[in-house]
């Protein structure tokens, strides 16, 4: 009988541990959900996605998909990134994606996405690179693309992209890089983008831009490279306290 016991006990614990062994290998589940709505909305002629329908994102190794390699406080493994860039895919972006809370870059440059942007983009606190550049995407900005804290790098050019600058991108204060050339953005430049103290690039050009340039960039004081041509500015042109832009090379 103790033999027996002993026996039960062993196997209860070796249950046990192979059970927490697999759910340590396991994708959180609401994280595996967006990926299937993510996919649902894409179109995929050179099938670069066949794989998505296989076993468990992180352990399975999805293509574009990179995970953590230790799993998070809630015993699941979490995707840090998507990288989808250049790989012919069309549709539109599904708002699921802001489900992948634990992403910190989100790359879909050169494809031929289309539609608006999701807002719920701008729930992805730990989101550092936003990469979107060269697709077809249109409609407005959503403003909650200023909430990414953490955000180093923002690539929305060469897109179809319309309305005005969102306000709320003078809160990226962490953000280098902010690209948003070749759209159709319009209206005024704002003036808060003269709070992000950090920026290295602000690329404007080749858009419908109008009004004066806000004289409140002369405290970029970080700024290396300024483009603003092709657009409709009016005014006295470039502001003089642009002169105290020690380390611009381009303008």
């Amino acid at each position: 009988m103790v033999r027996l016991r002993v026996w039960e006990f062993s196997l209860l614990v070796w249950g046990l541990c192979f059970t927490c062994r697999v759910f340590a290998q396991t994708t959180h589940p609401g994280e595996v959900s967006a990926l299937h709505a993510i996919r649902k909305r894409l179109f995929d002629p050179m099938k670069y996605l066949n794989d998505w329908s296989r076993g468990d994102p992180c352990t399975s190794n999805w293509t574009g998909i990179y995970c953590h390699d230790k799993v998070g406080t809630d015993g699941y493994l979490h995707i840090h990134e998507l990288d989808l860039l250049n790989m012919n895919l069309s549709g539109t972006l599904a708002p699921e994606v802001g489900q992948l809370s634990h992403l910190e870059i989100l790359d879909f440059m050169w494809n031929q996405i289309t539609g608006d942007i999701p807002k719920e983009i701008g729930s992805l606190s730990s989101l550092k690179l936003l990469l979107l550049n060269g697709n077809n995407l249109s409609g407005s900005v959503p403003d909650e693309l200023g909430f990414l804290s953490n955000l180093n790098r923002l690539q929305l050019d060469e897109n179809n992209l319309s309305g005005s600058v969102p306000k709320t991108f003078g809160n990226l204060r962490t953000v280098k890089h902010l690209h948003l050339n070749n759209n159709s953005f319009s209206g005024q430049i704002p003036p808060e983008l003269s709070q992000l103290h950090g920026l290295f690039h602000l690329l404007l050009d080749n858009n419908n831009l109008s009004g004066d340039l806000p004289p409140e960039f002369s405290a970029l004081g970080n700024l290396e490279i300024l483009q603003l041509d092709n657009n409709h500015f009016v005014g006295a042109g470039i502001p003089e306290t642009y002169q105290n832009l020690s380390r611009l090379v381009k303008l």
